[in-house]
């Protein structure tokens, strides 16, 4: 089923010359899809994204590609500030952390798949490089979150996901894990603890602490080595 159009005033034109290499996933974070479009809608609230997928798998089209929509805000990827420039931004229907948080249901997850797909056969978007809200913007961001799929994207070509991954008997200093961080694309600017529970959400889910551990460093380490292989 094609998207439904629900055009957004919050766009504009994207720089000259910017290719867009970011596919960039976030979770709404609002009690409900009904009131998350009419913020995205909103002129006042000065945000939107370039879709939007309800829990029933439902696409709303908000932004067309070519244009800059408002989702990434303050944001930092590889050295890079301009996200939303060479971003596409996909919402997906979710209450979040504060209103309720749960698992992506399996509509949703298919409808995001096929419509990922789709926008990477259009974009040069290397698969290493769809991201979560939580990657670019970890001092302000917990989205998607740490119960969306990853692998399973991952399986698709829709992101990484090394795996396999060597044993640490020891937690190595905590300048190792930022100078890896920091070759996976992190900015370090700011707290430790931010950015390795953004790392930790997106690749080791099931302990989202913040802290240097042997399973965050595992972890770390396999994805270092895949992405520069």
């Amino acid at each position: 089923m094609p998207p439904t159009a629900h055009p957004s005033p919050n766009r504009e034109a994207r720089p000259d010359g910017t290719a867009v290499d970011i596919l960039l996933l976030h979770y709404t974070g609002m009690r409900t899809g009904a009131e998350a479009l009419a913020r995205l809608c909103d002129p006042e609230a000065k945000v939107s994204a370039h879709y939007l997928i309800e829990e029933d798998g439902r696409v709303v089209a908000l932004v067309p590609e070519e244009l800059r929509a408002w989702h990434a805000g303050v944001s930092c990827w590889a050295g890079a500030r301009d996200i939303n420039d060479r971003s596409i931004g996909i919402e997906l229907v979710n209450p979040g952390h504060e209103w309720g948080y749960r698992p992506f249901p399996e509509p949703q997850m298919a409808a995001l798949i096929a419509l990922a797909e789709a926008i990477r056969a259009r974009h040069p978007i290397p698969s290493h490089r769809v991201l979560g809200h939580s990657d670019v913007a970890p001092a302000r961001k917990q989205d998607p979150g740490e119960l969306f799929d990853w692998p399973r994207l991952a399986r698709h070509g829709l992101g990484v996901w090394p795996s396999q991954a060597p044993a640490f008997e020891e937690t190595p200093p905590l300048a190792w894990f930022l100078e890896r961080l920091g070759r996976i694309g992190y900015c370090l600017d700011c707290e430790d603890s931010a950015l390795l529970a953004a790392f930790q959400r997106h690749w080791r889910p099931e302990a989202v602490t913040g802290t240097p551990d042997t399973g965050t460093a595992a972890r770390l380490a396999a994805l270092t080595k895949m992405l520069e292989t």
